[in-house]
């Protein structure tokens, strides 16, 4: 966990999210849903992209290199808090990808700092709704439960598959990518 990188990233995207939930609320659910799921597998196919050129070693925000690091955490964690805010969810798949670009910061230590910014960007999100009376708490509690259990699960997993970083990427990419598929298929259909 890098708590720095990710308390900008997060209050950032705190903001991106209000903005993105407000604007999301306006759209058709099952149009939001088939949209959801055409960034899911955008993003999954990014993250398979390999990288061009050097790859550029993760800085650790400090006193010193704030000025350089500062400016993409806030950018990418804006953004992803926009689109997590805008569908509706914590957006843990774009968190990872966005800490990752916006840190150049390694995959297993992006995965344990976005779940800052996954709580952050879900509670902002969730409140919005919820001012608008449009949340069912059922429903929540049943996600919060499920999100338990998979990030155990998946911390689990990232520990396991740490020394192959490039199994890791496809692993995450994969999952994504399959929950993407699918969630456009409901959009589709439903």
């Amino acid at each position: 966990m890098h708590w720095p990188c990710a308390l900008v990233f997060a209050a950032c995207g705190i903001v991106g999210a209000s903005l993105g939930s407000t604007i999301g609320k306006s759209f058709d659910g099952q149009r939001l849903l088939f949209l959801f799921g055409l960034l899911m597998i955008a993003i999954a196919l990014l993250t398979l992209r390999k990288p061009k050129g050097e790859i550029k070693e993760f800085v650790p925000l400090t006193k010193e290199s704030v000025a350089a690091v500062a400016p993409r955490l806030a950018a990418f964690g804006g953004g992803a808090g926009l689109f997590a805010g805008f569908f509706g969810i914590g957006g843990g798949f774009l968190v990872v990808p966005g800490l990752v670009a916006g840190a150049r910061m390694p995959l297993l230590a992006a995965i344990g700092s976005s779940l800052v910014s996954v709580f952050a960007f879900g509670l902002a999100t969730a409140t919005n709704y919820a001012l608008s009376g449009l949340i069912d708490w059922r429903l929540v509690v049943m996600f919060v439960l499920g999100g338990i259990a998979g990030s155990l699960f998946g911390g689990r997993l990232a520990a396991r598959l740490a020394r192959q970083k490039r199994t890791l990427s496809i692993v995450f990419a994969v999952i994504v990518a399959g929950v993407g598929v699918y969630v456009v298929v409901r959009g589709l259909v439903g």
